[in-house]
């Protein structure tokens, strides 16, 4: 007889094996982003959308399916990328991610470093490759997690301006706060009310709870 909990981590593990993830080409406005649902939908895939917008397969198709929605796409204007190119994009993501959002203290990023002028086919580039996929260029999604990483820590961390530009290795706190508006329209000052005021609420809700404790011991 076999163990359920065995059997039921070997099914977890078929599960992970099956799923597929591919990133499409193009796919960079809602309008798009809708589209592609709607095929997905059509043709019966079970998927979801990541953050970052691969397509994960959650039950394992033929090829002859993936041929099929290839071919389905491209006469949408729509380029469903290979497993290989799809990983190669999915590593550059990870490891931005990773080095911004995990790191104490950024290294100086060089993203032709992270991507090592990778040649996929022809003489079309990764960078482009990524640049059609996301709508934006590798060193623009740096910048844009460089902004989230520093929402961040000015929500969650009780750190100034200036400590926080040098975790973000910014050349100093003006560079970091123009930065800062022109991706998010917002200043860091605003970020900065915002965290006073959560932790009002967090304050004073802790007052409320300690108050009803007290009472009812």
């Amino acid at each position: 007889m076999i163990d359920s909990n065995n059997k039921d981590i070997q099914n977890k593990k078929f599960s992970k094996m099956s799923e597929k993830k591919l990133y499409v080409k193009y796919v960079v406005c809602l309008r798009d982003k809708i589209v592609l649902q709607s095929e997905l939908d059509r043709m019966g895939f079970h998927y979801e959308i990541t953050v970052h917008g691969a397509i994960r397969f959650l039950k394992k198709s033929t090829k002859v399916q993936y041929q099929e929605l290839k071919k389905n796409l491209l006469k949408k204007g729509y380029i469903l990328l290979d497993e290989k190119e799809s990983v190669l994009i999915d590593r550059i993501i990870n490891t931005i991610i990773e080095v911004i959002h995990y790191s104490e203290s950024l290294p100086n990023l060089n993203f032709h470093d992270i991507v090592n002028k990778h040649v996929i086919s022809g003489e079309e580039s990764l960078l482009k490759i990524f640049s059609d996929v996301k709508g934006m260029s590798i060193l623009q999604f740096i910048v844009v997690q460089k902004i989230e990483r520093a929402k961040e820590l000015m929500l969650y961390e009780d750190l100034s301006l200036k400590e926080i530009a040098e975790i973000l290795n910014y050349k100093n706190k003006d560079y970091l706060a123009a930065q800062f508006k022109k991706t998010t329209g917002l200043t860091p000052r605003y970020f900065e009310r915002l965290r006073k005021e959560r932790m009002a609420i967090v304050e004073k809700h802790t007052a409320e709870l300690n108050s009803e404790n007290a009472k009812t011991s």
